[in-house]
């Protein structure tokens, strides 16, 4: 894997009101064009400058060039609090890694959102579509999303981002470790996806691509908002001698249904449990919040996991 770091010489942090019309109709069926691009703009984002904006943050983060027209042709509530979309890219230069997220562009709105995608590459591949999961919050994009998003929407999405899986069909085989808080699944569930694709893909072709053992770390506050709970299960009941599951839950006050018991421990994830995971073969990936992230990372380079092991982002 290439984790290679750049710098970008123009950010286009955010959409002015003109871009409406630089989208509408056939947005979704098109990249942007060098004169759309010029409806983006640095002043909108100016306005509502804040600590945790997803363009401060990410600032000197490796981006693609490509900004690509989006349409909404799904959305349902993965929880109470987190709405999944689909997204329509027709645009063939558009290409993401497992992990990566995208900057999201909103029509009249001058907060540009950043969302992890949590659809496989594959599906992209085979279908033009990626999908995202948004966690209610203030935030004007996610507030958009929730409250004002409708079929067929239009948006524009550029994929950027150093948290990714993309071996080479050549490269060493490993086994991965995912360690994952809250909405902080979003990325690692694209990395399990795309693990089991390449799985399949060995599997049904005799060549690509072997992956390891995969083991997922999975805690939430209950079971009402551990995302994406039958995906997951599907992906362990289809591969159990390839992916198991650990999901845990710190704040559930009703009863545990018994197709989720198997899998669900009371409290949070301890160090001694992710500790058992480690050996020169295994890659650690995690993601959520930022007291999590820094816990679990510390602990795995005090057990001396080599640092070009250990990859994490943090959610804000």
């Amino acid at each position: 894997m290439d984790f290679q770091r750049s710098t970008m010489a123009v950010m286009i942090p955010a959409l002015l009101r003109g871009f409406v019309g630089a989208i509408c109709a056939q947005a979704a069926l098109r990249r942007l064009t060098p004169s759309a691009l010029r409806h983006l703009t640095l002043s909108s984002v100016m306005k509502s400058k804040r600590k945790t904006d997803h363009l401060e943050r990410t600032a000197d983060v490796v981006r693609r060039e490509v900004v690509s027209a989006a349409k909404v042709c799904g959305a349902a509530d993965e929880s109470p609090s987190v709405k999944r979309l689909r997204l329509l890219v027709a645009d063939k230069d558009f290409s993401f890694k497992a992990g990566q997220w995208v900057d999201f562009f909103i029509p009249g709105v001058s907060v540009v959102g950043g969302f992890s995608i949590c659809s496989s590459p594959r599906l992209l591949e085979q279908e033009r579509m990626i999908e995202l999961a948004v966690k209610y919050t203030n935030h004007p994009p996610a507030l958009w999303i929730h409250n004002q998003c409708t079929l067929d929407s239009e948006v524009a999405v550029r994929v950027g981002g150093e948290f990714f899986f993309d071996p080479q069909p050549a490269d060493t085989s490993r086994n991965l470790v995912l360690i994952a808080g809250g909405v902080g699944i979003n990325p690692l569930l694209s990395i399990l996806r795309h693990a089991a694709d390449l799985h399949r893909e060995r599997a049904n072709k005799g060549r690509g691509y072997e992956i390891g053992t995969i083991r997922l770390f999975y805690s939430a506050k209950n079971t009402g908002e551990l995302l994406f709970k039958k995906n997951i299960l599907d992906l362990v009941n289809e591969f159990p001698e390839k992916i198991a599951c650990s999901l845990h839950v710190t704040k559930q006050t009703t009863q545990i249904s018994a197709d989720l018991k198997p899998y669900i421990t009371e409290g949070r994830i301890t160090e001694k449990e992710i500790r058992y995971h480690i050996s020169k073969e295994t890659l650690f990936y995690i993601c959520g919040p930022p007291p999590m992230t820094d816990f679990f990372s510390k602990e795995l380079e005090s057990s001396h996991v080599p640092k070009e092991h250990i990859y994490f982002e943090k959610w804000w």
